[in-house]
């Protein structure tokens, strides 16, 4: 069976970059499954406990999450969406691959090697054991080992289509190599998953220009106050060429969200406007948010009456994670007997 699975973070509000990244994807496939497909979507709140160690701040984030997805149309009908905290076999299986997963796989993560470089440069022309330095300040085995609790979110359930950003495909990379160790000395039980890249919205940029992440401070959150998400939108950088002057549409920020957000006519017309010199950044900003609101009205209506009840959002989880247990046992029963405990 064709099984998708995608997870998000808990580390913040959802904003444009995770709707245009990873909701909207996630609700195409959704939207495509069939009776040979299903879609699993989790909330990967243990994930995020390397980064918060706020309890109230995991825990409102989870729940903003699961409303966002919800409204935005995500069916819990029609698709398992559940806590990663709520399937206890995702840790199980971690344990297991950890015993298999050479520490120089692990040493190559970016996640890890961006953590020590980030050291190595404040160390940098000083003596690091003679100031008592280390270049694993501040790492803890969250982050080390985060693509093993990674690969065991994905091959648990089978897994055979990962929907990621070009930044991330390493982590399906690693997934496949765990399955293929744990395959070749134990037997064929674990499904090699690929991962599955949505082009033109591989990254989407933020306020500044650079890819848009919480850790930028660059975002613009999906269901902020209206007046506030129109205010980001008329910061978006851009560069100094008059309204009357030529602009090339693939180097515009404002152009780029534009494309997730309006009807294809509209989206000619502001390509067009660009190449031909007949549209300002002014303009063009006032258009992407005239398209946003369209596009966000109903969402964040939906977002309001959910957000303000936690327990209509804990029943579809709570539902979802036994249908995800249902999986993750079955595959838990084949790995148990193929290692022997």
């Amino acid at each position: 069976m064709k099984t998708v699975l995608t997870g998000i973070k808990p580390t913040g509000k959802p904003h444009f970059g995770n709707y245009v990244g990873v909701i909207k994807p996630t609700l195409k496939l959704a939207s495509d499954s069939s009776d040979n497909a299903r879609t699993l979507v989790f909330i990967a709140n243990y994930h995020a406990l390397n980064q918060e160690r706020d309890p109230m701040k995991i825990r409102d984030n989870t729940y903003g999450i699961a409303a966002t997805f919800l409204a935005f149309g995500l069916n819990p009908d029609e698709v398992i969406f559940y806590r990663q905290s709520e399937v206890p076999e995702i840790f199980e299986l971690a344990t297991i691959l950890s015993n298999l997963v050479p520490k120089g796989l692990m040493n190559r993560s970016h996640a890890y090697k961006s953590a020590v470089d980030r050291n190595r440069q404040l160390c940098e022309g000083k003596d690091v054991a003679e100031n008592g330095m280390d270049l694993d300040a501040g790492i803890n085995m969250g982050l080390y080992n985060y693509p093993v609790l990674m690969a065991a979110d994905i091959l648990l359930f089978q897994s055979t289509t990962v929907p990621v950003g070009k930044d991330q495909t390493q982590h399906i990379e690693v997934a496949r190599d765990i399955a293929g160790m744990f395959n070749h000395v134990y037997g064929e039980t674990l499904t090699i998953p690929e991962s599955f890249i949505v082009e033109d919205t591989a990254e989407v940029l933020g306020l500044d220009g650079r890819k848009m992440s919480k850790s930028y401070g660059n975002t613009i959150p999906v269901f902020e106050d209206r007046e506030v998400v129109e205010k980001l939108i008329m910061k978006i950088k851009t560069d100094s060429r008059r309204p009357e002057e030529c602009k090339d549409p693939e180097e515009s920020t404002v152009f780029q969200l534009y494309k997730e957000f309006a009807e294809p006519n509209k989206i000619d017309e502001m390509r067009h406007a660009f190449q031909n010199g007949e549209m300002g950044h002014g303009d063009s900003k006032k258009l992407l948010i005239e398209a946003v609101n369209d596009v966000l009205e109903e969402p964040r209506h939906n977002y309001q009456e959910l957000i303000s009840n936690r327990k209509l959002i804990d029943g579809f989880l709570l539902s979802g994670a036994e249908n995800a247990r249902s999986i993750a046992c079955q595959t838990m029963l084949n790995v148990r007997e193929y290692i022997g405990v």
